[in-house]
């Protein structure tokens, strides 16, 4: 049984499969932001998007980097990371850009305010960008000095995945609270389903930590969730984007 394995590993049609299903996982993750981009982007409005999607993807995946120091998995899962960071920032400017040129009120927040009222409801890109170097840094720190307990390693670990899992929450909600899926990209959320369903599987078939398959089926559910509000709300005058 073995051998056979190792004559699959040492095939070239499995090794392409393979690296083709590695670059799927690094790049993946990011595809379903890019209809959410283009939607904002063409109608100058970033209401119907939650950007604490954006605050939990960036808390995941700045954990996950700090948990690779205590506990090595896949650098395909890195590299993901990485990748994700990149795409938040990306999207976070879109929204501060859109957000000040239809900006009617004159009052500025900073996040060197430290005032809890206004968190993640910043005026500049700059504020997201300082908070995330901030939390950083204090991640590594603490990795740094912790990084031969192997309970703070494994939490660390697990709070990654959990947070994750927990992506779709915020859109579910301003879903909910707005009674409308207007503004929000239907083809964002079948994509998060799909990337989720392969990924999970990924996870199962690369024994990766227990952590990332069962937080992966929790992000399933909610992106199904999701899609039921769709049906139930509808997306009112928002329906061309769909």
């Amino acid at each position: 049984m073995a051998d056979t394995e190792s004559e699959l590993g040492s095939h070239p049609a499995w090794a392409i499969l393979s690296w083709l299903s590695s670059l799927l996982m690094v790049f993946g993750g990011a595809v379903p932001y890019i209809p959410q981009y283009r939607d904002i982007q063409e109608s100058g409005n970033a209401e119907g998007f939650s950007t604490q999607v954006c605050l939990l993807l960036l808390l995941a995946s700045i954990l996950r980097l700090s948990f690779w120091f205590g506990k090595h998995f896949e650098l395909t899962l890195l590299w993901q990371s990485i990748v994700l960071i990149i795409t938040m920032l990306a999207l976070l400017h879109l929204c501060c850009t859109v957000q000040r040129s239809s900006r009617l009120s004159t009052s500025r927040h900073f996040f060197t305010d430290f005032d809890p009222r206004y968190f993640w409801a910043w005026s500049r890109f700059l504020d997201y960008v300082q908070f995330c170097l901030t939390f950083s840094v204090l991640c590594l720190v603490t990795t740094y000095l912790l990084i031969d307990s192997q309970l703070y390693v494994e939490t660390l670990g697990f709070s990654a995945v959990l947070i994750e899992a927990m992506l779709g929450i915020p859109q579910l909600f301003r879903n909910f609270k707005n009674k409308s899926t207007a503004g929000m990209s239907v083809k964002m959320v079948l994509l998060w389903t799909l990337g989720d369903i392969f990924k999970t599987t990924y996870f199962i078939i690369n024994a990766t930590p227990v952590q990332f398959w069962v937080c992966g089926t929790i992000q399933i559910c909610i992106d199904i969730a999701i899609f039921f509000q769709v049906f139930i709300y509808g997306q009112g005058e928002h329906e061309k984007y769909i």
